[in-house]
């Protein structure tokens, strides 16, 4: 993972990428850490320049595609990942995914707090068309079988669109973002308080982990 928290043109942001190997992948720990790594500058630049979020959102999964990419060794194994990121400024949020990392509004009270992201997932498929609910729906054996993730392949770096990240803005009140790869996904899905880590969001600064909750920038 990684997160960075800059001074905008109009007030202080925070910006997250997390990513999570996948393990049927070769070197998915190598993929999620280039993945996470190539991303965040692109979001940081455009959040300095005052630029386009969603634009920017689709070149840092390009950028972290082309590192991927450049991880092929000569037996032509492929590495992929998931990725979730999300930009905080202090009126809105901007997230792009890949996968089941997820991104989630942590409420207060924490009755409020609910998924921000939907699930590139078997089960996430089921529950979006409407064929089961959700508790059906993750008791089948595949339900964490992915549908899309983050690759380097030639079809990934071509933009192919079923292939494509999801670029959505929420507007929350006033709280908090939490952006989890899959596994602490699981477990928050059960909690009211995912475990977060409060990044200063007045100076410039980046910090590593595995989950975070980037604090609400206030202006």
């Amino acid at each position: 993972m990684a997160l960075a928290a800059e001074q905008a043109p109009d007030g202080p942001t925070v910006v997250a990428v997390v990513c999570d190997g996948v393990s049927s992948s070769a070197r998915p720990d190598e993929a999620s850490q280039v993945s996470a790594q190539a991303a965040l500058p692109v979001l940081v630049a455009a959040v300095q320049a005052g630029g386009d979020l969603d634009a920017a959102s689709l070149a840092a999964v390009a950028a972290a595609r082309q590192a991927i990419a450049d991880l092929q060794g000569p037996g032509g194994d492929t590495s992929a990942t998931t990725f979730v990121s999300a930009v905080a400024s202090g009126y809105e949020v901007t997230l792009c995914w890949l996968g089941d990392s997820r991104a989630y509004w942590l409420g207060r009270p924490s009755q409020e707090s609910r998924l921000l992201t939907r699930d590139d997932s078997v089960a996430g498929g089921m529950v979006a068309a409407g064929l089961v609910d959700e508790a059906a729906a993750m008791a089948s054996p595949h339900a964490h079988v992915l549908t899309r993730w983050l690759g380097g392949e030639a079809a990934d770096l071509a933009d192919d669109p079923e292939r494509a990240p999801h670029v959505e803005r929420f507007t929350p009140p006033s709280q908090r973002v939490s952006t989890c790869a899959c596994g602490e996904a699981i477990a928050a899905a059960s909690s009211t308080r995912p475990a977060a880590i409060m990044p200063p969001a007045t100076e410039s600064s980046r910090v590593s982990s595995r989950d975070s909750s980037a604090g609400w920038p206030s202006q």
